[in-house]
């Protein structure tokens, strides 16, 4: 069970703040004053709405407790709680779903980050633009000072994200990150992890929910007291990101309607990208498809080794298709879709075998690049039609839900 103890400001604010700053915690008896002193300072003089700063303590065994709660004594704005349980992930859970600020920030206690970067992190959430913000490193305009070491795991990994979770945004683990509420009481539920992966969840759910991320390029300077264990830190990265693809591949997270309940504005289903995706997919159909061609001919006849390779490349392709250029995920109405995907197999059929009967009714020994010339103009007309029935038919569904709610 996590244990808090919240100290009250010592006179109690008019109204909720607009921004919650929390700070997470653990045996910082040294840097916490300082920079808690420094960070109210900044807000106080610098930004112009109401806020408050929570220092989150993650079960500390040093001083660092005492320090908190003297701080909150004394400065109006601050309040501290302590958990009886490690973990950053929930002592930001903890802190943020107890919070009635608009805006909920957290930053790591050492302030590598400059402040000057707050007031534009918030700024698009306060205004309604944006539902989650983030510092970047790893974006143009950001200036970074650090080992070599730390740059190059850092940026493995954001590469790892985008290759494994197709991930967009730039910088996972900055600590310097801010969310709307709303948005927050919606995802936070969903998110399952109480480290350091955390924030790699959050984010990949806010993506993958449709909603809007904004980055903002940060002056950093890493701090060489950093206690985080490195290895430790990536193994568990690496089972985050194996759960996290899991359940995002079987659709178990209700993130379709989110958009929808946080009153946000449908995103328009992308016609270029699909096209773009759905080329992707053909070019390396149309490959396999020759490559089988050309195999099973030396060993059958015309028409049986197209029928074949068409057969083989056509389940593939739908499968593809269904993934990664329509966004269709989980197992439902996955054998309808193969079904009709057939029945789209069956037109094609029909073109590619038209044209090689009337290629033989010309030339009744047509030589093996004639004939795979001309079936590479029928697999090409063969697409259009497969794309068109794809988008209006098999998948026609899923797009006009999309067309309501950004995900599947």
């Amino acid at each position: 069970m996590i244990g808090s103890a919240q100290v009250a400001p010592a006179e109690p604010a008019a109204r909720a703040p607009v921004l919650d700053v929390v700070v997470p915690v653990y045996n910082e008896q040294d840097d916490l004053g300082p920079c808690v002193r420094r960070l109210h300072d900044h807000l106080l003089h610098g930004f112009p709405y109401p806020f408050r700063i929570t220092i989150a303590d993650n079960a500390s065994t040093d001083d660092t407790p005492r320090i908190a709660a003297r701080l909150a004594a004394e400065l109006p704005e601050v309040t501290s709680v302590r958990l009886a349980v490690k973990g950053r992930g929930r002592a930001l859970k903890h802190t943020w779903s107890a919070s009635d600020a608009q805006v909920l920030a957290y930053m790591d206690v050492d302030l590598s980050t400059d402040l000057t970067a707050l007031l534009p992190l918030v700024a698009p959430l306060i205004s309604g633009h944006s539902d989650l913000a983030i510092g970047s490193r790893l974006t143009r305009g950001a200036r970074v000072t650090r080992g070599p070491k730390r740059e190059i795991i850092s940026r493995c990994y954001n590469l790892l994200l985008r290759g494994t979770l197709s991930a967009r945004f730039s910088d996972a683990q900055c600590g310097f990150k801010a969310v709307r509420a709303d948005v927050a009481a919606r995802l936070l539920p969903l998110v399952e992890d109480t480290g350091w992966f955390f924030d790699t969840e959050l984010l990949v759910l806010t993506e993958r929910a449709g909603l809007r991320i904004h980055e903002v390029p940060v002056d950093w300077v890493d701090d060489p007291d950093s206690r985080v264990d490195i290895l430790q830190t990536a193994i568990a990265d690496l089972k985050g990101i194996a759960r996290l693809a899991k359940a995002l591949s079987t659709a178990r997270l209700p993130l379709a309607r989110l958009p929808e309940q946080l009153g946000r504005a449908p995103l328009p289903v992308g016609l270029t990208g699909q096209l773009l995706r759905f080329a992707a997919v053909g070019i390396a159909s149309t490959l396999a498809y020759l490559i089988l061609y050309a195999l099973l001919r030396t060993g059958t006849g015309a028409q049986t080794a197209n029928l074949i390779a068409l057969l083989i490349t056509t389940v593939a392709n739908t499968a593809l298709n269904r993934r990664f250029t329509f966004g269709v995920r989980g197992t439902g109405r996955l054998w309808l879709h193969q079904a009709q995907g057939l029945v789209v197999f069956a037109a094609g059929l029909g073109l590619t075998s038209g044209s090689l009967a009337m290629l033989h009714a010309l030339n009744p020994d047509p030589a093996q690049p004639l004939e795979l010339g001309v079936l590479v103009v029928a697999n090409l007309a063969t697409t259009c039609l497969r794309f068109l029935l794809l988008r209006t038919w098999v998948f026609g569904r899923a797009i006009r839900r999309r067309a309501r709610t950004p995900t599947e």
